[in-house]
């Protein structure tokens, strides 16, 4: 038998949001028993309530688009290299650029420039 889908509830729209939030339990209306033991158990945003939560989901990245970067940006460069090297670093499995920079800024440390030009 094949499975029932069920359809994807629509993503609210801003108007839809305020209603919710003026809705929302606070200084104007006390919490029904079941809100107070949800609010329990709630997750507290910083900056607070629903209108923080609001603008948080508001400010969501797109799919495929990039958040900050948490470490420090490294620069995009074509090198190329011998057969060797490459067999030998892949060979290692996944992450293979990463332990060849971290191979070359170790050779660095060991070998510190004598204040030339370098280029």
């Amino acid at each position: 038998m094949k499975p029932v889908a069920t359809p994807k509830k629509p993503a609210l729209t801003a108007t839809e949001w305020k209603r919710l939030i003026a809705s929302a339990p606070g200084k104007d209306r006390t919490l029904t028993p079941s809100e107070a033991q949800n609010t329990a158990q709630a997750v507290v945003v910083k900056g607070g309530g629903y209108a923080a939560v609001g603008e948080a989901l508001a400010k969501k990245r797109e799919r495929g688009e990039r958040g900050p970067q948490v470490a420090p940006t490294k620069q995009l460069v074509s090198v190329r290299y011998s057969p060797e090297v490459l067999q030998y670093f892949k060979a290692s499995g996944a992450g293979w650029q990463t332990r060849v920079d971290e191979a070359l800024l170790e050779w660095v440390h060991k070998h510190p420039s004598s204040g030339g030009s370098g280029g």
